[in-house]
């Protein structure tokens, strides 16, 4: 018998893999006291991309939206997740810029950071544990899986077994984001890497998406796993992970204990089964069995991405082409792990080579550096052929001496008017000012669902109907009025 905890998902990679990284605060609101109160190891809560998507999309400041979400969870360990080398966006940020950015984390209760690299350059990846545990956070570093040619099970062992070593290190963490990973090669990979970790405890962490990671559940826990992330039913499964609620009976017929309180799951579950109607979201469900997911090996989490920024440009009809064509760069690439940003570098050159019908006509920024090894070391040379197309593009040959800018914090802070606040500073250094003054013109963020109108109208139909003597509801404000008639 074993002890097992969970990390709930639900806000973050839930969230991020069925609605796109669109989950505002209102919509999370009624079900945070609950979370709170479940008995969670920890709860995965933010990280650089909703910060991105809440500011341009909906001009909510992150910030604020952070604060809501760990004052309404002060019972609760929080995390966020990050890459070694970036914060928001693909492209390079400095380490002046990853530094503050942990540390205003932390201020604002976050305390435990997930840290991950898919090209494994380790000496970047124990920098930034260093900078977290000094900070005053605990670093998770991640064994990102990957379906390759390349990767076997003693290559992500030895890099388990190096990030112990790391400075401020509790857990090592393994993720399957693309849901390739199969119980037959779980069966091999799990054990190596518990062996190579010793008694360090063990997070796995897998999308649903060809509904096998409850099975690698089972082998992780058999391999000595005790630490499993999961997500409320409505933001589990599909693209998503397995639900919270699933993992009870299957812990149960294992023999192995949890400590979590199962009557908070309900209302949890009712909380989001209305924001998801509330917003015109799906809800999470099992997926079909599609063997092609192991060829696109598309990340839970940019499957709704993907999905929404398509439809943006009318585009959603091309869907099945670019899953066809993303296979192909791939492998022209290298193989890299699909997880960000490599998998959005796969995804965004298919989407090209297929709305441009010219292969590799056009070539991001990112390719190219890709390319020239800018983002680390590559998991295998890039294909010649495309190599060649890569490079003779003027871009390469801005890029191919260039070395990552490293400015001090110092120089950094003369570009902004004197005296501007961490939090402010940072989202200006990596977003456009446009956006910043615009989220700063939207005012307070709203919290309160039952401020919203769809919210009340649909409070006040149900209110008439409960009482048959009811002909007519009428509520006004200074802000609107409403009136209802049977």
């Amino acid at each position: 018998m074993t002890h097992i905890e969970f990390v709930d998902q639900t806000l973050r990679d839930g969230q991020q893999s069925l609605w796109g990284l669109r989950m505002r605060p209102y919509q999370a609101a009624q079900a945070l006291p609950h979370l709170d109160q479940t008995g969670f190891r920890v709860i995965d809560l933010t990280g650089p991309g909703m910060f991105i998507v809440l500011l341009r999309q909906f001009a909510d400041d992150p910030w604020a939206c952070t604060d809501f979400l760990t004052r309404n969870m002060p019972n609760s360990i929080n995390r966020a997740g990050m890459r070694t080398i970036s914060v928001i966006g693909f492209s390079f940020t400095p380490d002046a810029i990853i530094d503050l950015y942990i540390q205003t984390m932390i201020k604002h209760g976050v305390e435990q950071f997930w840290l991950y690299d898919c090209l494994y350059d380790m000496p970047t990846l124990e920098r930034v544990c260093r900078v977290t545990a000094e900070a005053g956070g605990t670093p998770v570093p991640a064994v990102m899986y990957g379906l390759t040619d390349v990767h076997d099970d003693a290559f992500f062992a030895a890099r388990a077994r190096e990030m112990t070593t790391f400075p401020g290190i509790k857990t090592v963490y393994v993720e399957d984001a693309a849901g390739v990973l199969t119980p037959e090669r779980a069966r091999t990979l799990l054990p190596a890497i518990r062996e190579a970790t010793g008694t360090v405890p063990l997070e796995i962490h897998c999308h649903n998406t060809t509904g096998l990671a409850q099975h690698n559940y089972i082998e992780a826990m058999k391999a000595g796993f005790t630490i499993l992330h999961t997500a409320s039913r409505p933001m589990a499964n599909g693209p998503s992970l397995p639900s919270t609620e699933g993992m009870m009976p299957i812990l149960e017929t294992l023999g192995h204990t949890h400590g979590l309180d199962t009557s908070r799951f309900a209302p949890v579950e009712e909380n989001f089964i209305w924001a998801a109607a509330d917003a015109g979201y799906e809800v999470g469900r099992m997926a079909e069995y599609d063997p092609r997911i192991y060829q696109h090996q598309l990340p839970g989490g940019m499957t709704g991405t993907l999905k929404n920024q398509l439809a943006e440009h009318g585009m959603a009809h091309r869907l099945p082409e670019v899953l066809e064509e993303i296979p192909r760069v791939r492998e022209e690439l290298g193989q890299p792990i699909m997880a960000t940003p490599f998998s959005q570098f796969v995804g965004v050159q298919a989407v090209l080579n297929v709305v441009t019908g010219r292969r590799w006509s056009i070539v991001p920024d990112e390719c190219v550096q890709y390319a020239l090894g800018h983002y680390g070391p590559l998991p295998r040379p890039v294909d010649p052929d495309v190599l060649d197309k890569i490079l003779s593009s003027p871009r390469a040959g801005q890029f191919a001496n260039w070395t990552r800018p490293q400015p001090t914090l110092k120089e950094i802070r003369q570009r902004f008017r004197p005296g501007m606040s961490d939090e402010e500073l940072l989202l200006r250094f990596m977003c456009a000012d446009e956006e910043v003054d615009a989220m700063l013109a939207a005012g307070p963020i709203q919290t309160d669902p039952r401020r919203m109108s769809s919210s009340i109208v649909r409070n006040l139909t149900d209110l008439i109907a409960q009482d048959r003597r009811s002909r007519a509801v009428s509520v006004t404000t200074p802000e609107f009025s409403v009136v209802l008639r049977k």
